[in-house]
């Protein structure tokens, strides 16, 4: 079996085309795309059905008995790789649960794309899906990824675009971010700034059409602890437990560097042992 990505036209590789060329069956979520995709290349003579939500559960049973036959079968994924937050993701996990060979033939990845167009990639990075369509959830959903380490990747939709901005505002702050939308085709746009300012302009606006990526960036350093601060949580250490631990205890819990709290901590005891 194999997942191959098309995003428009112009995206789709040399090894996808000779893929599809060759198969047995080609499932697609939209057949419409994927029929004028092939009518494009010159690629006649192919079966193709379509693997929405909707048709994915009835078509497992067929799949995996067709793949233990030996068929070859394509699963194209119109909104590009990877095949996540997609019905035929169902798919390719029954397949593979059955023993069938699976063949990722890589496209155009929005996650990706996003990240570059954004300018906030850098390193690590966590890709979370969709948000919840749920206000209430959806804020709980940002909260739980508040400290994900590196730069944030959510799909949204058009109509819920300016609530999930709203929401990543009061939970993130004016943490710089990038929407991004219809990304690899033909209206592809990227618009980029701080958090409210994002979503006060989603607000004002109509919703947007097409698949939306939104990137935020990493959440900003702890900010440095003062030394008055290190000093009041020294002493409040120091008085229930002994020297090593309580330097331990505040250095973790103010972030600041360890040496610098022990030295601190060996000038306030032997302050307090010269009063």
């Amino acid at each position: 079996m194999v997942s191959t990505p098309i995003g428009n036209l112009r995206d789709i590789t040399l090894r996808a085309l000779d893929v599809l060329s060759g198969v047995d069956l080609i499932l697609a979520e939209d057949t419409r795309v994927t029929r004028k995709l092939l009518s494009a290349h010159g690629i006649a003579g192919r079966r193709v059905e379509r693997c929405d939500e909707h048709a994915v559960a009835a078509l497992i049973p067929k799949v995996v008995e067709d793949l233990a036959a030996g068929r070859r079968i394509a699963l194209v994924s119109d909104a590009g790789t990877p095949l996540v937050s997609d019905p035929g993701d169902r798919l390719v996990r029954a397949a593979a649960e059955a023993g069938a060979r699976i063949i990722p033939v890589p496209g155009a990845s929005s996650v990706l794309a996003a990240l570059v167009a954004s300018g906030l990639g850098g390193g690590a990075f966590t890709f979370a899906g969709f948000a919840p369509v749920k206000a209430k959830a959806r804020r709980a959903f940002f909260e739980s990824l508040a400290e994900a380490p590196g730069a944030l990747v959510v799909f949204e939709t058009g109509p819920r675009l300016a609530e999930s901005l709203a929401d990543m505002a009061a939970v993130f702050g004016p943490r710089p971010a990038a929407v991004a939308r219809e990304l690899t085709k033909l209206f592809e746009q990227t618009t980029r700034g701080l958090l409210p300012d994002l979503a006060a302009a989603a607000a004002m606006g109509d919703p947007p059409r097409g698949e939306i990526v939104v990137v935020v960036g990493p959440a900003p350093p702890p900010a440095a602890a003062t030394s008055d601060a290190i000093d009041e949580a020294l002493r409040a250490a120091l008085a229930r437990a002994p020297l090593k631990t309580a330097v331990a205890d505040v250095a973790a819990a103010l972030g600041a560097p360890r040496r610098l709290v022990y030295a601190r901590a060996l000038e306030l005891r032997d302050a307090d042992d010269d009063a």
